[in-house]
């Protein structure tokens, strides 16, 4: 844990681990590490990228690897907003080998098909979650993991389907994310050329949207400027350069009319409700504390309604946690995902 970081909750694992997490290499490229891909077909007929790192037990330093046996839980990881599955770099490379996991980008984002008009919504994204479940995880027990839009997809798949928890679902992640109350400006900021982000509309969003060749066109040129704003609001402290430009790559592959497409989905969340849900299960809350887009308060607000739950607060860090503060949050992904699956062995 780094220094300023702390953690409140219940936190707790047994001495003897099922799953542990490597050091990561830090000269490994950023976005590098792929599985083979496999389609899965939304109910409405989008085609969603996914990939699968199996279990190697040679790797794993779990209680299960004298036993040459699979820890009894798959991780499903679940990318936010312009973002796709290798935002993911940092835990795919801690937890690849060590457990079973899963991998998918978003719809119309990374290598998933384009959405059809009027389903770029967070129910649709709750229901591609249980397509994804369904295809890829069979009968295994999950731990969903969700970074933003990924995580109010958990909380959108919580609304559709709470009899799956404490069942199939056996634990969630939360990160830098919120059930509602969001100001949609702030998301949308870091995806727009240069002059175009303070208070901006759907009106707005909209007209840019029917022209989002030129917004491309202006996003691309604009790259030092741009890497500029990427810095700012997806960190919070300093971070190396190859960091920021890895994830100005990826909101700059995301064409803004997806951006559009998705925008008002946010004015609209609220799955508070939610919460309940999510507390039958044990939930780890992570966001760092200089987030400019789901402002720590969101996760706090998260974790006084989430009975049971942890909350990591990554002190100076901004929105791209995962990243910024990727040991920290390895190190509360290992908690919980050994807590959860303690919990749902003793049942």
């Amino acid at each position: 844990m780094s220094i300023g970081e702390r953690v409140l909750g219940t936190r707790s694992t047994s001495p003897e681990l099922w799953v542990r997490h490597r050091a990561v290499d830090p000269d490994l490229d950023l976005g590098s590490l792929h599985s083979a891909t496999i389609t899965v077909v939304a109910d409405d007929g989008v085609p969603l990228h996914a990939e699968i790192d199996e279990f190697v037990p040679e790797v794993t330093g779990g209680r299960r690897a004298k036993h040459a046996a699979a820890p009894p839980a798959t991780l499903v990881f679940i990318h936010g907003y312009s973002l796709n599955l290798d935002c993911w770099h940092f835990q795919r490379a801690a937890f690849r080998g060590a457990v079973k996991a899963v991998y998918y980008d978003q719809r119309s984002h990374g290598r998933s098909g384009r959405s059809p008009f009027g389903h770029s919504t967070i129910a649709q994204l709750g229901q591609d979650l249980k397509r994804v479940l369904d295809d890829l995880t069979h009968d295994d027990p999950v731990v969903l993991i969700g970074h933003s839009m990924g995580g109010m997809t958990i909380l959108s798949f919580a609304e559709q389907h709470p009899e799956l928890f404490g069942t199939k679902v056996i634990g969630t992640v939360l990160m830098s994310t919120t059930a509602g109350g969001l100001d949609p400006g702030r998301i949308l900021f870091p995806m727009l050329p240069a002059g175009l982000g303070s208070g901006i509309m759907n009106r707005v969003v909209g007209t840019l949207s029917r022209g989002h060749r030129a917004v491309d066109a202006l996003r691309h040129r604009g790259h030092d400027l741009a890497m500029t704003v990427t810095d700012a609001y997806a960190f919070g402290t300093d971070v190396p350069d190859e960091q920021v430009e890895f994830v100005y790559d990826l909101l700059n592959q995301t064409p803004f009319d997806v951006i559009a497409d998705f925008f008002p989905a946010f004015a609209t969340l609220d799955t508070w409700h939610c919460c309940v849900t999510l507390s039958t299960v044990p939930t780890a809350i992570i966001c760092g504390t200089a987030d400019k887009i789901t402002a720590i308060g969101h996760s706090r607000k998260l974790h006084a309604r989430i009975q049971g739950s942890d909350l990591l607060e990554c002190e100076g860090a901004g929105h791209m946690v995962n990243i910024e503060r990727f040991t920290s949050v390895n190190h509360e992904l290992e908690a919980l995902i050994n807590r959860a699956i303690d919990q749902h062995e003793a049942r």
